[in-house]
């Protein structure tokens, strides 16, 4: 049962620890609870049977009920909510843990602003429900269970009028749940839309203007908030219509209570102390059950976060140990890879040797990046092999493999920081002048000189104050004070103008001394020195060999070459 709990809130070890504790408090907190009418109902009894007992002992009996329930609240307050509150941020840890080992392509499949809710607004509904709803409502199902078997005991008509409407509630609340949780979904999905278009119209700015879109962008986000809103009210409707129903029932048992035990004690069958004692415990228990039934609606309200951080948790990670590579000789082996129904990568071999360099063309979309992609274990194949060093990468953890690899892409990832800490990602731990080292081999050191702040200028969002080519030459720093002895560069100079190119370039070549180097690019001039070159069409290698040997053998590349020299020979 424990287990069982723990995965349908997608709690932690420790979470699910504290919130049976808390439901155990909140037990005794409603044992405690029915202490009051009980002491009533035993001065009344003392009281007809002519056997009241000094004033003090009342008063004593009725101090120790106080400080035991003063003692049952407090423990479960902070049971309740000081510990469970622990959970979010233990959850949250959990949730960090979990994204730091899912495999990149995770990243590129799912929506970033769906992950972001789950990380932020899904775990504090768990919060929600974990500190007011489960511990609440598994401690009163358990003391309700106890008492609705002592009530049956005492008098089993009377039992069944106490104890009947309740249960009524507890079953008419499952029976509720899906039409509630359906409406709920919708409105969550609605919130994802939303949060999908705010961050549309805040990061596509420059072409919404730049097209004339304002007042569309406008019409539509402003759509999806009047929908949302009637969406909302639609739920919250459900849920008012659910709640109310689940109130309601419950307070019938009061008046089944007096009119069975008018009848009974009318009959003989009771005595007045009795039927007044079940009114008292009716009325205890009836007040605690509505008191806790708004807390029930919420478990099943937020019912859509807790799949979501149990799908996310379910997540497979790239499996692999750590292991410390020798040798950086790569190897592609028959290997296949498919997007979805998509085949990209078709039965692919070729061999990158150490201490050279290895170059990737053919024409769009024949699989080229994706190599890259495998090789990199951004994604896994689906069969065959790739070694470096002879070791299978799955077998490798991500962690020893990517501490080896250095990836330049065409589209670099900056941070809103300083130069210095954006080049420092490269490797955490290295000293300022080991950064200023790399920046001056990736002719950082020239942007930095005409920066105000120097390497504490700060470049904005993904580095939105600097050029393409300055940001590119900051993603070389990196890969320079990586040092690693795999070099992965992906069409780095398709977008650059011939000066930058030319500077970057440079950047390069200084940077490939003594590696495996794998090169992809369109730019034909740059790959024509390559030890080897690989041509792609249509997912297969269709041809290897050197620059010279290929213009002979492959019309295809033949064919990219003459292409090439046409584009650059081009006027307007």
């Amino acid at each position: 049962m424990k287990r069982k709990l723990q995965r349908h809130f997608s709690l932690t070890d420790k979470g699910i620890d504290n919130m049976m504790r808390a439901s155990v408090s909140s037990f005794f907190k409603y044992v405690t609870f029915m202490l009051p009418p009980m002491i009533v109902f035993i001065f009344l009894n003392d009281m007809i049977n002519s056997n009241l007992k000094p004033i003090a002992h009342y008063i004593g009996i009725i101090v120790i009920i106080a400080i035991l329930m003063y003692l049952a609240t407090a423990r479960e307050y902070k049971l309740t909510y000081d510990v469970t509150y622990e959970e979010s941020v233990n959850l949250r840890i959990e949730l960090a843990k979990k994204i730091k080992e899912l495999p990149l392509s995770y990243f590129s499949t799912h929506n970033l602003s769906d992950l972001s809710q789950t990380i932020m607004m899904d775990v504090s509904n768990i919060e929600m429900a974990i500190s007011h709803a489960v511990p609440e409502f598994i401690g009163f199902v358990v003391f309700f269970a106890i008492i609705s078997i002592m009530m049956c005991i005492g008098n089993l008509a009377l039992g069944l009028a106490v104890v009947m409407p309740i249960w009524m509630g507890i079953a008419l609340m499952f029976v509720f749940k899906n039409f509630q949780t359906r409406k709920v979904k919708v409105y969550y999905k609605q919130l994802l839309d939303n949060a999908n278009a705010f961050q549309d119209a805040f990061e596509m700015q420059q072409e919404i203007k730049s097209y004339s879109m304002q007042d569309e962008v406008r019409r539509d986000v402003t759509s999806k908030i009047e929908s949302t809103e009637k969406i909302h009210t639609a739920a919250e409707f459900t849920m008012a219509i659910s709640a109310t129903v689940l109130r309601v029932v419950p307070l019938l048992g009061p008046v089944l209570v007096a009119v069975i035990g008018a009848t009974l004690y009318a009959k003989g069958s009771v005595s007045l102390l009795y039927y007044v004692g079940y009114l008292m415990a009716v009325t205890t228990i009836s007040h605690q059950y509505a008191s806790l039934s708004e807390f029930i609606a919420a478990i099943f309200f937020f019912e859509d976060s807790y799949d979501r951080i149990r799908d996310l948790m379910d997540e497979e990670v790239q499996p692999g140990i750590d292991k410390e590579v020798q040798k950086f000789d790569i190897c592609f082996n028959d290997v296949e890879f498919q997007y979805g129904d998509n085949k990209v990568i078709n039965g692919v071999s070729f061999t990158a040797n150490q201490n050279a360099v290895t170059a990737i063309v053919g024409p769009s979309g024949c699989g080229k990046t994706t190599v890259l992609r495998l090789l990199s274990r951004l994604y896994d194949y689906d069969k065959g092999e790739v070694t470096v060093g002879g070791e299978d990468i799955k077998s490798i953890s991500t962690a020893s493999l990517f501490s080896k690899i250095s990836i330049v892409f065409q589209n670099v990832e900056l941070f809103n920081t300083s130069v210095m800490e954006n080049i420092r990602l490269g490797r955490k731990d290295a000293t300022d002048e080991e950064v200023f080292a790399a920046a001056k081999l990736a002719n950082v050191d020239e942007i930095v000189a005409k920066m105000p702040d120097g390497y504490e200028t700060q470049i904005g969002e993904n580095g939105s104050k600097l050029s393409g080519g300055e940001r590119q030459r900051i993603s070389i720093a990196r890969a320079f004070l990586k040092d690693a002895p795999i070099i992965l560069l992906d069409e780095i100079s398709a977008s650059l103008d011939v000066e930058n190119e030319m500077e970057i370039q440079n950047s390069i070549n200084k940077l490939i001394e003594n590696k495996t180097v794998i090169i992809v690019s369109h730019r034909m001039k740059s790959i024509e020195k390559a030890d080897k070159i690989v041509v792609m069409d249509n997912g297969k290698v269709v041809s290897a060999g050197k620059h010279e040997e290929l213009i002979k053998s492959s019309k295809l590349y033949g064919d990219m070459v003459r292409k090439s020299q046409l584009t650059e020979e081009y006027i307007y």
